[in-house]
């Protein structure tokens, strides 16, 4: 991919790298964490803890309940796309009780993902209208768990209420390839958007 003249409010690094800050979001459980671990090229910063029952009537489990951690601040990643570019990964807590963090971490974000578990959308409801209200850019990654089923995207596009500008593809968060895949999806979205706010009105 050609990333000569991507539109970045920051200055580029020594040797011409532009470092890009990207939001991964999502509800609880959708797989944040995992993404930011899988395509992470450094040993990513996460804040997990131990769930216990003290939060049982807080953290609902319905659809997770194999779920033993949970994140309570964020995720640091980093990923070098090429030699061009490169990534800082911020994931977010996905609990309703830590959305209070969620404003200063979007600061400076030139773009995000939001992971959605197609099992249960609506957990990943309030992320999609955080993009909404701070005008983040974003693609949707509908994370495939293994017993997720399959829907068509447009069903998918209609249920989230996704107007037909914003990607959505299918990963796995697990995988590396697939992880990095869905970066490369959410550049090439930030590109396209860069070059219409360019063209003459």
């Amino acid at each position: 991919m050609d990333f000569k003249g991507f539109d970045h409010p920051g200055r580029p690094a020594a040797g011409g790298t532009r470092s890009v800050k990207v939001m991964i979001a999502g509800g609880f459980g959708t797989g944040k964490t995992t993404m930011v671990r899988s395509v992470s090229d450094i040993k990513p910063l996460t804040t997990e803890e131990t769930l216990t029952q003290a939060s049982a009537d807080v953290d609902h489990l319905i659809g997770v309940a194999d779920k033993t951690e949970t994140t309570v601040s964020l995720d640091f990643g980093k990923i070098g796309i090429n030699d061009e570019l490169v990534l800082y990964l911020f994931g977010t807590p996905g609990q309703e009780r830590f959305w209070f963090l969620w404003n200063g971490l979007f600061k400076g974000a030139l773009g995000a993902i939001v992971l959605v578990d197609t099992r249960r959308l609506a957990s990943s409801f309030r992320a999609i209208e955080e993009m909404e209200r701070q005008d983040v850019p974003f693609v949707i990654a509908l994370n495939v768990f293994p017993d997720s089923k399959h829907h068509p995207v447009e069903e998918i596009r209609d249920a989230l209420d996704i107007p037909p500008h914003t990607p959505i593809v299918a990963c796995d968060a697990r995988d590396r390839a697939s992880s990095r895949d869905v970066l490369i999806a959410l550049i090439r979205h930030l590109k396209e958007r860069s070059a219409i706010a360019l063209e003459p009105r």
